[in-house]
């Protein structure tokens, strides 16, 4: 058996404690000394002794390889499978002395992973977004890098340690990100090998931000904001709408409304930064009641909503009657008003009565009463408001014919050649057939305008009215005066006034005269009286009035 050979790294300290010949410390060299080959590739490997034949030449290396050529010193190896990073010695022994070198061997693989993890399907914009990539493989580490990109843009850069490695970084979700595309590459930096630099890139995955207010969305229903529950009659319609501002991106909004747990047909309207729906409600009284009346709006992954009672209630017109609809005059009739219960109900013309679903009372009814509409207001409180209905009927009253000085003047004065308009109208129900002739030849009235009016109008005239209740008759007396004669009637008139005004102020001015005559007369048998009593002898007489202490000067 031969003797063991000593391990490289022995020769390898060997050689380098004892000189070589001359003195020299020698060592044996391999080429290339620092190689960089894929991972699984083949390399040749030359080894040489600083010696012309050494006693001993070799490789020693756990890759696997074969012997391609050889000469006085020195030997060519072929590397194979070289599936690591290794460092070869090549060993040689000249003149007793053992010498090494070795080689480093630089095994380069690309990553097999690079992947960045899935974004959420939304993010909301302001918050902190959190990248991660994964890196499994690539080598050598030392030369390999992550970096997390937005678009083009670079984010962070960091070296890939561990395997698989997990690479992070924060970034503040903008509105601007909505639809960005964010990535992670690996960077293989070769270039100090004599290499170039190998980039591989993840596929991109897009990110979506919003924002959705916290408030939540206004719910109206015309005339206005929802600020109290509303109620809605069985049997109609009524639009409703509900609207959320301040969204982004809005047209990515969802909005729905709902009624008692099931879903409305909507129009959606958007606009820059809002959403809105509308819907139209048709209840029934099969949902008769309180029910929940929600809109809610959707963006990303969050949910804004508000709600409202709804009562749903029937509420049907006042039943109003008469007990005859079509009466004749003098005949008693009943007026009735009825409303559901729950309901007060007020009667027009009715006497007042405590608040009640129904109401009524007795009249005669008269020609006046034709046509008379009587009115009927039902009110019903719903979840806190007070809700009003009305119905109106009219009475009809059948009475004989009316001709009267109202309608139907009986005489009448006008001048010859005026124009002028003869009004004679007959009133009745059923409404009468109104005849005016004259009397001695039998010529019509002439109802209506008279332009101009004539002689041959003069007359009198007799109208009959005639209907199936009865009939009426009235004289009409139509005189037509000449221009002259109307201004004799005029001047007539005016001197018989002015005579009457001036009888007037001569009986008025005797009157006058004669009271301050007894007055006078009176002042003076009064101070004659005064006198006789109260004068001292030799006291000089006085004109005074005693009473009022005047002349009668002074009282004229």
């Amino acid at each position: 058996m031969a003797p063991a050979r000593p391990g490289p790294l022995l020769l390898a300290l060997i050689a380098a404690l004892l000189p070589g010949p001359g003195g020299a410390q020698q060592s044996t060299s391999v080429h290339p000394e620092k190689p960089v080959l894929p991972r699984g590739g083949s390399l040749e490997l030359n080894c040489s002794a600083p010696c012309a034949e050494p006693s001993d030449l070799g490789l020693e290396t756990p890759l696997p390889k074969m012997d391609l050529s050889s000469g006085d010193n020195w030997k060519l190896y072929k590397l194979s499978e070289i599936n690591e990073s290794s460092n070869p010695i090549c060993y040689a022994t000249c003149h007793g002395v053992q010498v090494s070198s070795e080689a480093t061997i630089t095994v380069y693989r690309f990553p097999e992973t690079v992947e960045l993890a899935p974004l959420p399907p939304w993010h909301p914009v302001g918050q902190n977004l959190t990248l991660s990539c994964l890196v499994a493989g690539g080598e050598p580490r030392a030369q390999l890098s992550a970096v997390l990109l937005r678009g083009e843009e670079e984010l962070s850069r960091q070296p890939v340690l561990g395997e698989p490695a997990v690479v992070t970084a924060t970034v503040l979700a903008r509105r601007s990100d909505h639809g960005a595309n964010f990535s992670c590459a690996t960077e293989l930096d070769l270039r100090p090998h004599g290499l170039g630099l190998f980039q591989n890139t993840s596929a991109p995955r897009q990110l979506r931000t919003f924002v959705l207010p916290m408030n939540p969305p206004q719910l109206s229903m015309p005339p206005g904001v929802l600020e109290v529950p509303v109620a809605l009659e069985a049997g109609t319609r009524q639009r409703v709408g509900c609207s959320l501002d301040g969204l982004f991106p809005a047209l990515e909004a969802q909005i729905h409304l709902e009624l008692g747990g099931e879903r409305l047909n909507s129009t959606t309207a958007y606009s820059k930064d809002s959403v809105s729906a509308t819907a139209t409600v048709e209840v029934t009284a099969d949902q008769e009641g309180p029910q929940n009346l929600l809109c809610a709006v959707s963006l990303g992954n969050q949910t804004r909503q508000t709600q409202r009672t709804v009562t749903v209630y029937s509420f049907p017109s006042p039943n109003l009657t008469l007990s005859q609809p079509e009466v004749s005059e003098g005949n008693l009739v009943m007026v009735s008003c009825e409303a559901p219960a729950g309901a007060r109900v007020t009667l027009s013309s009715a006497p007042a009565e405590p608040p009640s679903s129904k109401a009524q009372f007795h009249m005669n009814a008269s020609a006046e009463d034709h046509g008379r509409r009587f009115s009927c207001s039902a009110e019903l409180e719903v979840s806190g408001q007070v809700l009003y209905k009305n119905r109106t009927v009219e009475l009809r009253v059948l009475y004989g014919p009316r001709l009267n000085e109202r309608d139907c003047l009986g005489n009448w004065t006008w001048e010859e050649g005026s124009s002028q308009t003869l009004i004679c109208q007959a009133w009745g129900n059923p409404a009468p057939h109104l005849s005016c002739n004259r009397t001695n030849d039998g010529a019509p009235l002439p109802i209506g305008d008279l332009r101009p009016v004539k002689q041959g109008h003069a007359g009198t005239y007799l109208c009959r009215a005639v209907s199936s209740r009865g009939a009426v008759t009235r004289e009409v007396v139509l005189k037509v005066i000449s221009g002259m004669n109307l201004v004799a009637i005029i001047l007539v008139t005016i001197g018989l006034t002015l005579g009457a005004v001036a009888i007037g102020a001569y009986l008025y001015n005797r009157q006058r005269k004669i009271r301050k005559y007894k007055l006078q007369k009176a002042r003076e048998a009064a101070a004659l009286k005064l006198k006789a009593q109260a004068t001292p002898p030799g006291a000089p007489p006085t004109s005074g009035d005693p009473l009022t202490g005047c002349t009668a000067g002074e009282l004229n």
